[in-house]
């Protein structure tokens, strides 16, 4: 492997999960044969009724969980099977795109298959639309495939996504660096950027700090908030900085990557940060896994 395979082969803060080795027996070690397992651990929210399913608030607590250990306790709470047995809807994690990319990434690094986290848009959930979105890319020895680990049958066809969720081509799924460059250059819209009620291009400059973060390993959750990206990228001559970050997150560089993160304290995560999406509303948390 080469130095930067060899680093997404490795678990990261959010990713280590080898105290639950037992749990775990079984488990296919091939991309799309966990990206199934994933899938019948985990239910997203915007997709429950699909499965007759309803989300009490005391299970929406579960999406505030960022490491996967964390993930994998709760689905052993809910259900002591083991982790390769497919749970019924209700009994599954409530857990966003993101949480099915960073199960994903840890069950393949558990494998010792380079892959990691990456947050963008995708461009098949919402005609005309590009959706805020977290995907997986593994390394096949010859390139990064895109997978989405959150997209089953069921939601391909209720999406009418004609393309391979598990080796989704070019043009299907921007990460943020890239959103925003074809944003900055005119090939895209800004406006068709976000989720909910959230669009613009103002929406992409975050993403970028998570995907950054996800490509050093630390993948937070979709509404973490942190450091000098989203502010500079409101300020005069602010769009230079984020262009900058832009670029580094879609380049091949993996050490450039590396590097300025770990320099830059504007862009590392750090030991605390503000969740913006929870029941009491804005909160600052602790992060115990960077601690």
């Amino acid at each position: 492997m080469s130095d930067e395979t060899s680093f997404y082969a490795e678990p990261g803060p959010m990713t280590g999960i080898s105290d639950f080795d037992d749990a775990l027996a079984g488990m296919p070690s091939d991309p799309v044969g966990i990206a199934a397992v994933v899938q019948g651990l985990v239910v997203h929210p915007f997709w429950a009724s699909s499965y007759d399913v309803e989300i009490t608030p005391e299970r929406e607590v579960e999406l505030q969980t960022r490491p996967a250990s964390g993930m994998l306790g709760r689905i052993l709470e809910i259900n002591g099977s083991r982790l390769t047995e497919p749970r019924e809807p209700r009994s599954r994690f409530v857990g966003n795109c993101r949480h099915f990319s960073t199960l994903t990434v840890a069950l393949l690094r558990r494998a010792h298959v380079p892959s990691r986290a990456r947050c963008g848009f995708a461009g098949y959930f919402e005609p005309g639309k590009w959706v805020d979105h977290w995907v997986v890319e593994h390394w096949d020895g010859n390139r990064w495939v895109v997978l989405d680990a959150q997209i089953d049958d069921l939601q391909r066809r209720a999406v009418g996504l004609t393309a391979d969720p598990t080796d989704l081509p070019p043009g299907r799924f921007f990460p943020a660096g890239d959103a925003w460059r074809r944003c900055r250059s005119g090939q895209e819209d800004g406006d068709a950027f976000g989720i909910l009620d959230m669009w613009g291009q103002w929406f992409i400059v975050a993403n970028i700090a998570r995907d950054l973060a996800a490509l050093n390993k630390v993948e937070m959750l979709p509404w973490d908030g942190w450091g000098d990206l989203g502010r500079l990228g409101d300020t005069p001559g602010g769009d230079v900085y984020v262009d900058d970050v832009a670029a580094l997150t879609v380049s091949d560089d993996h050490r450039a990557i590396r590097r300025r993160y770990e320099s830059d304290d504007g862009l590392r995560v750090p030991p605390r940060v503000t969740a913006f999406y929870t029941p009491a509303g804005p909160t600052d948390v602790d992060i115990p896994e960077l601690i």
